[in-house]
């Protein structure tokens, strides 16, 4: 079952703009498929932040909430997962299996203001590689507008494994900032800045719990989020990356990892392998099929708690839940061993930005947290 969010039209000038609420849908998916995509998503975290200087494609293999965008004149649609792990946009021009139907596709034959780059683009995974050529043409959405904006072309879908069978979303459009983007190509987020077609430079994200949910761009909306902000500035202007005081399981410390990025591409939360596998130990979990953690749906566990600027954002256990089979429940947790220097780290990623709003401010380099409007509980100051 696939929601449909409203959507609010901004016009795209230079002068006072509004903030614009961009459609956001959610996948719904069976046990055994969320199983799997757990498990193919391992890969593509390893591969992206781990020793490949060219790698920035965030967790796409799990994502679970996209977007349309438009692509060429006239516009073609594209639905792309909205990532802050990353900074590129690339978009499909081929369907890489027959089964895979629902998958739209980027025609340049179709678009009067295409025009040829062919730089090639190339992102190497654990699974193989994702690669394509640059090509230029006009991004649209919500009524902002980019003319002659460079973007990446897919044809080689070899590292896409079994995420891009299963899920509806067709390309990525990177949130990260431009000092990660392959190729130095500039970004969606600059571009708008630059272009003059945001009253602030900021965007915020809602992700609804099995209901709807929406990013703001240019602001941030005051009936998604409860409470103020807590401010916390960024360690380098690379992925959203903060400082990580601590994570506790119940009043107990379990990490010694000092730094997380925040990432709307991935709907786990990741940490270093040896961390999480003494959580699981904790929590009793038990391995499913060898690729994701379950717990008996029945078991009280503790709140898991991550302390970000100076403050403990608490999530229960229907928080951590992403599935049910029986009396099986999939926690959203995995592990992961990123080298350095990016790694060791924690990735918050969809599991958090559930329970809390999350405001990417990128002039300030800093992210706000605030509660959630749909959250029950909130921080404990």
């Amino acid at each position: 079952m696939v929601k449909l969010l409203c959507v609010a039209s901004l016009l795209a000038a230079p002068i006072a703009a509004e903030i614009v609420s961009v459609k956001l849908n959610k996948v719904q998916r069976n046990f055994t498929e969320t199983v799997d995509m757990i498990h193919s998503s391992k890969m593509s975290l390893q591969s992206k932040l781990g020793g490949h200087g060219d790698v920035v494609i965030q967790d796409f293999q799990n994502a679970m909430y996209y977007g349309e965008i438009e692509v060429g004149t006239p516009g073609q649609k594209i639905n792309v997962v909205w990532d802050t792990g990353s900074s590129n946009l690339w978009v499909p021009n081929t369907r890489p299996w027959a089964a895979t139907t629902w998958h739209n596709i980027y025609d340049h034959k179709k678009s009067s203001t295409y025009a040829a780059n062919g730089t090639e683009f190339k992102i190497m995974y654990g699974s193989g590689p994702v690669a394509g050529f640059y090509s230029s043409d006009t991004v649209a959405f919500s009524g902002f507008k980019l003319d002659k904006y460079t973007f990446a072309e897919i044809n080689d879908y070899s590292g896409l494994g079994i995420a891009y069978r299963v899920g509806k979303f067709d390309g990525i459009l990177g949130l990260g900032f431009d000092s990660i983007s392959v190729g130095h190509v500039p970004t969606v987020m600059s571009q708008l800045i630059a272009t003059k077609q945001l009253d602030e430079p900021v965007f915020g994200f809602f992700l609804g719990n099995s209901a709807v949910g929406e990013l703001e761009i240019g602001g941030v909306d005051p009936k998604h989020y409860t409470g103020d902000f807590t401010y916390v500035p960024l360690k380098s202007a690379t992925y959203w990356e903060v400082e990580l005081d601590g994570i506790k399981l119940g009043s107990d410390s379990v990490s010694t990892t000092k730094k997380a990025i925040v990432d709307s591409g991935t709907s786990l939360l990741a940490g270093p392998t040896a961390e999480v596998n003494a959580i699981a130990a904790k929590l009793g979990a038990t391995s499913v099929a060898g690729k994701a953690w379950g717990v008996d749906c029945s078991k009280e566990i503790p709140d898991f708690t991550f302390t970000v600027g100076g403050k403990d954002w608490v999530l229960k256990k229907e928080d951590l839940t992403l599935e049910k089979s029986g009396t099986t429940c999939i926690l959203g947790l995995q592990g992961i061993d990123i080298p350095a220097p990016n790694g060791p780290l924690w990735i918050m990623g969809d599991v958090f930005m559930r329970k809390y709003y999350c405001k990417f401010d990128w002039a300030q380099k800093r992210v706000g947290f605030a509660a959630a409007a749909t959250a029950i509980d909130t921080v404990i100051v």
